[in-house]
């Protein structure tokens, strides 16, 4: 009985040690996937199975090799942040997903983690906190805390992490009315606001020269929703007032960044030592610039890390152009959003919509030439 018990003893030994083996190759089974070099291209070595399927690549920014990480080995490295921003596109599934994966990976190395949304404006704070704190339910922080109208399927789960784990969570964006005031009238329309309106968005801004002027232009001129092809006058020559509306739109744009920066720069004050988990649309921190460099101006110090989202225009042969490692310190691969229209379809009818809803949209104060009024301005980027 003893030679039997201890050769199934050794036999179960052999095999426990068999598994832990196994579990320890098994990344670098992952890392054979690896990311190999096309011409101007990174390709992944595995198709995309669905819209959830995705890939990190840390970078640093260009200056680390890109390579493959999985969702514990990315939150181990971002932990050493003082702030996350993690880019998104606007409702896709696969990155709503990591990002909560990412928040939960997180937590689990460190409790202290404030949440920061763009989704939420300034003005709704305390619904917000009313929400944390059980004073309110769901319903009501959507409606007056003028959630978007995707919350429940896409940042809910972000909320509700937070509520349930005790962190706070920072409304950040600057009120969408204000956005639209500035976006119609300019800067100037600033100084119709009330003094507690005035607070709702960053004192200082940053209306300068530089790479995110380049590309917001480069993304007016290629956008026929954000006033696209209305660059130039009909000679295709710049006009007083398309160049008019062109600054104010770059305006609006730069007061949507600074008053992110400034309400996370407001964060790192506050909770000195804590990470800092921001979301926001990607144009505002992809390479680096919006409202990363504007937080950079107000805390040089800080340690910052983007998240970059990098739609593959193949999902069965993902890759992305070795341009992209400069975009964020990690680039996340995801399936491609379907093509809006085909080739020769009629988008008259979605077009009137879309322009009909912005048209609606005007500023509650005027400026003293009504003429100057421009129904629908005030869009930028997310």
């Amino acid at each position: 009985m003893k030679t039997f018990f201890d050769r199934t003893g050794r036999r179960l030994l052999v095999g426990i040690l068999s598994a832990l083996a196994s579990a320890c190759v098994a990344p670098a089974a992952e890392d054979a996937i690896a990311l190999r070099v096309a011409g101007k291209e990174f390709v992944l070595g595995r198709a995309f199975a669905d819209f959830y399927d995705t890939a990190f690549v840390l970078t640093d920014g260009g200056e680390t090799p890109p390579h493959l990480v999985d969702i514990e080995s990315l939150a181990e490295n971002l932990a050493a942040y003082d702030v996350i921003f993690f880019g998104e596109k606007h409702r896709h599934p696969g990155i709503h997903l990591q990002q909560q994966r990412l928040l939960r990976a997180l937590h689990a190395r460190t409790t202290d983690i404030v949440l920061s949304l763009e989704q939420f404006e300034r003005d709704v704070q305390p619904v917000l906190d009313d929400y944390l704190a059980g004073r309110i339910g769901e319903n009501n922080l959507i409606e007056k805390g003028r959630a978007w109208d995707n919350y429940r399927t896409s940042y809910r789960p972000l909320v509700q992490f937070a509520k349930d784990n005790g962190l706070p969570v920072v409304a950040a964006e600057a009120p969408a009315w204000a956005v639209t005031c500035v976006g119609q009238y300019g800067l100037g329309i600033l100084q119709a606001f009330t003094p507690e309106e005035r607070a709702y968005v960053a004192h200082d801004l940053h209306v300068t020269d530089g790479a995110y002027r380049a590309k917001y232009s480069r993304f007016l001129s290629g956008s026929s929703t954000h006033g696209g092809g209305e660059a130039d006058g009909k000679d295709g020559k710049e006009t007083p007032e398309t160049r008019r509306r062109a600054e104010n739109s770059y305006a609006a744009q730069v007061l949507r960044d600074d008053t992110m920066a400034e309400s996370i720069a407001s964060v790192l004050q506050r909770f000195p030592g804590k990470t800092i988990f921001h979301l926001n649309g990607s144009f505002h921190s992809d390479g680096f610039l919006g409202t990363v460099e504007r937080l950079r101006v107000r805390k040089p110090e800080a340690k910052i890390a983007v998240i970059s989202p990098v739609e593959v225009s193949d999902p069965r042969a993902p890759a992305f152009p070795k341009s992209a490692v400069a975009e964020g310190t990690v680039l996340q691969l995801v399936y491609p959003d379907p093509v809006g229209f085909v080739e020769g379809e009629d988008q008259s009818e979605w077009m009137r919509s879309v322009m009909a809803k912005r048209a609606s949209s005007r500023c509650k104060y005027s400026l003293a030439e009504p003429s100057r009024e421009k129904r629908g301005e005030g869009e930028t980027a997310r």
